[in-house]
């Protein structure tokens, strides 16, 4: 754990109901650390309201067993309005603009480690959390570095964190494997040891995205165009239930088909067989918009590599200014379903450096 156990020191620790922040909270309690569990509502009622089980519910339960074990007092803090105005308000305009968001993204720099602290964490020398990552410190500056998990690790998802916030966050399982936690949580008799890892957006959980969409963006048939030919192969509900290189969800025979290009004024997705056709289908390169550098700014002629989406794969790339101020990446390598407004995320090695939008 990237702490020193002799300096104890005030932590706010967020827990989610879920192993992983369960075992971070036992490894600080246990280093002798005045520790505080905070758990973070940003469910959205109005998108409950028609599900058969309220998962917020269900994760208090965890975190108030988990802290009654580990005898650390809890606090339940409501930012579902924060969260509405930073994070569910840009998802449903860049998903109406025709492009692809990311809100888990957002939802670190913007929540946890902004609107979080801004409250509470002012009070607290540093903010945990159970993410797979680690913090460096080199002569007073922050460095986000992979976690020893590669499957697990979520430094993409922390890439836009500021060095202030990265200086004061904490990531106490970053150093060790998802098999090591859940045999901790064993070990500790924690009551989340067995629970399994949630999936989805942070502020949906078990409400597909889909839904989520079709309440507020609505429903409005389209065509299904083939890509080069114009021939109409079927009817849509609207272009934002697709993106880039999508290929579940289309329904038609014929295929496998693949979404290449969407035109967002007429309401039209184009598709193919071929993942290759299409202005944006595979491509090696690509602008990248809104970059955020979480230190050092990498030398123009320094090999880094990028990943385009969460996951373990990336590609070794380059980078070269613009005159526009924006950067361009070119890919060692070709990626189906590069779509603007995705985030893609750069490394040196080991070190996340931080990235941005893609144009």
């Amino acid at each position: 754990m990237q702490t020193d156990a002799k300096e104890k020191m005030k932590i706010a620790m967020l827990v989610s109901g879920g192993v992983d922040s369960s075992v971070s909270l036992k490894l600080l309690k246990d280093a002798g650390h005045d520790i505080r569990a905070f758990y973070i509502k940003i469910w959205l009622e109005d998108e409950l309201s028609s599900a058969e089980e309220c998962p917020w519910e269900e994760d208090v339960e965890y975190a108030r067993a988990l802290c009654e074990k580990v005898g650390v007092p809890l606090e339940i803090v409501p930012l579902q309005r924060e969260y509405n105005e930073r994070i569910i308000r840009y998802s449903l305009a860049e998903t109406r603009a025709g492009r692809t968001p990311n809100p888990d993204m957002l939802c670190n720099p913007e929540i946890k480690f902004g609107v979080f602290y801004d409250f509470f964490g002012k009070n607290f020398d540093k903010i945990a959390t159970g993410h797979y990552a680690q913090v460096e410190m080199h002569d007073g500056t922050a460095y986000l570095k992979r976690s020893k998990d590669s499957v697990k690790d979520q430094s993409y998802f922390l890439s836009r964190l500021s060095q202030e916030q990265l200086s004061r966050a904490l990531f106490p399982i970053g150093h060790l494997e998802k098999k090591e936690v859940r045999a901790l949580a064993e070990k500790f008799g924690l009551p989340t040891a067995k629970r399994k890892d949630s999936q989805g957006l942070c502020f949906l959980g078990k409400i597909p995205f889909d839904e989520f969409l079709k309440k507020h963006l609505g429903v409005k048939e389209g065509d299904f165009v083939e890509y080069g030919t114009e021939k109409k192969l079927g009817r849509h509900n609207g272009f934002w239930f697709y993106t880039i290189g999508q290929r579940h969800g289309i329904g038609l025979s014929g295929g496998p088909w693949y979404v290449v290009k969407k035109d967002t004024e007429k309401n039209i997705v184009y598709i193919s067989r071929d993942p290759k056709e299409g202005d944006e289908a595979l491509r090696n390169n690509f602008i990248l918009e809104n970059v955020h550098w979480i230190a050092d700014v990498p030398r123009g002629d320094k090999k880094l590599s990028v990943k385009i989406r969460h996951g373990e794969h990336e590609y070794p790339c380059a980078l070269s200014s613009r005159q526009d101020g924006h950067l361009k990446v070119t890919l060692d390598g070709t990626d189906r379903g590069i779509a603007p407004g995705q985030f893609a995320v750069l490394y040196d090695g080991e070190y996340c450096l931080g990235g941005g939008t893609i144009g």
